[in-house]
């Protein structure tokens, strides 16, 4: 293949810092149409799901004009102050292969600092490792985490993304348990170039035992509605209680994150149910966004497990996510743990029978801006978090 011939003209453009500026609704969207690997997390409508943040969306032009990059940045503020902690989850949407990173940072920080931010957070979307499936299941074992699994891909862009962000003072929060909002290791299922057949194959013998179980039993799969979410939250609960887990949310959170996802675009969030005998036994939540699906949350009933509800609904949602034409199947985040005696594990047992791998990204950095007053509001905003 020949080599795109960059002309001096053209690369004096690309070396030139870009400028952000504010975008409207519509902008914004129109760029996301062109980009449709971004998460749903930078869409105008999760701006709406949290609600007790300000928010905006800003864009990076060439000097010719051209939006290069985009970003949905929300604000918190902080009690007592006019001052604003900035947050950009898995954001912005930029070209991270640029090694003029600087091009990219420098006039997002002035831009939010004029904004009356004292610090930022943002999630580099470049993957740093992979794990297959297979490769983690053998490498389970008493007090081993992911770490100590030598990774079946190393991405060269995620190491080089945190080494320019390091040497620029930026820091990467504290972990998945103790600093990143967003989990930083997820599972993934690959679904482009594959067949229905292949995804199936692709199973392990207990998931596709478990699916021809539940269809042999008469578990029934169907979309639900927003009527639907008081049951669903019902079983979440029941969930919660059982697998020692607590997610914080209301129903009144769920609703609201269905209608404002689904008033941007229909079906953009999808309740799938698994009935069974006329009862609802489990309840899993999707979002569509783009070129990518993402399992959010599942709930199920303690009782009738023998009928398998939950591999139902989670195959029945894999199929639709490919009959859309989705790249890839994410279903949100792991534990890092390979230790089958701590009770987080149980979740990552389960997602590796799909037959994906661990994706481990970059995680989430944090930069205050300069100046002392900014510096100490950070040191405090740390500690206010920590004590919520």
């Amino acid at each position: 293949m020949c080599a795109l011939l960059v002309t001096p003209a053209a690369q004096q453009e690309q070396d030139r810092e870009l400028r952000v500026r504010s975008l409207s609704v519509s902008e914004y969207q129109w760029f996301l149409a062109a980009h449709r690997e971004a998460s749903f997390l930078q869409y105008p409508s999760w701006a709406e799901v949290k609600d007790q943040w300000r928010s905006e969306r800003v864009g990076w032009h060439l000097p010719s004009g051209e939006m290069a990059g985009a970003a949905l940045v929300l604000y918190r503020q902080f009690p007592g102050t006019r001052k604003y902690f900035a947050y950009l989850p898995e954001g912005p949407v930029a070209d991270w292969s640029d090694p003029h990173i600087d091009r990219w940072l420098d006039p997002l920080l002035r831009h939010l600092r004029a904004s009356g931010a004292f610090a930022v957070r943002i999630g580099p979307t470049p993957v740093y490792r992979r794990w297959e499936a297979a490769a983690v299941k053998a490498a389970t074992g008493p007090g081993r985490q992911l770490a100590d699994l030598l990774a079946s891909e190393v991405d060269p862009l995620g190491a080089a993304v945190a080494d320019r962000l390091r040497s620029r003072g930026w820091t990467r929060c504290g972990g998945e348990s103790d600093g990143d909002a967003q989990p930083r290791h997820v599972f993934r299922v690959p679904l482009a170039g594959r067949t229905r057949e292949e995804l199936f194959a692709g199973l392990n013998q207990e998931w596709r035992r478990n699916i021809r179980k539940a269809a042999k039993a008469g578990v029934e799969t169907v979309l639900g509605g927003a009527a639907d979410l008081p049951e669903f939250y019902r079983l979440l609960r029941i969930t919660e209680e059982r697998d020692g887990f607590r997610l914080g949310r209301t129903l009144g959170y769920y609703e609201q994150q269905y209608a404002a996802l689904n008033a941007e675009q229909p079906g953009r969030m999808r309740l799938y149910l698994a009935k069974y005998q006329g009862e609802i036994l489990a309840a899993h939540t999707m979002i569509v966004a783009g070129n990518r699906v993402w399992y959010q949350t599942g709930a199920s009933a303690d009782h009738r497990r023998e009928v398998r509800p939950s591999n139902a609904l989670q195959w029945r949602m894999m199929c639709d996510a490919h009959a859309m034409g989705a790249h890839e199947y994410d279903m949100r985040g792991v534990p890092s743990t390979l230790d089958p005696d701590d009770r987080s594990f149980g979740l990552l047992r389960w997602k590796l029978g799909t037959g994906g791998h661990v994706a481990e990204t970059l995680g989430e950095w944090e930069h205050p801006m300069p100046g002392t007053a900014n510096h100490a509001l950070y040191r405090a905003f740390q500690a206010y978090l920590a004590r919520r």
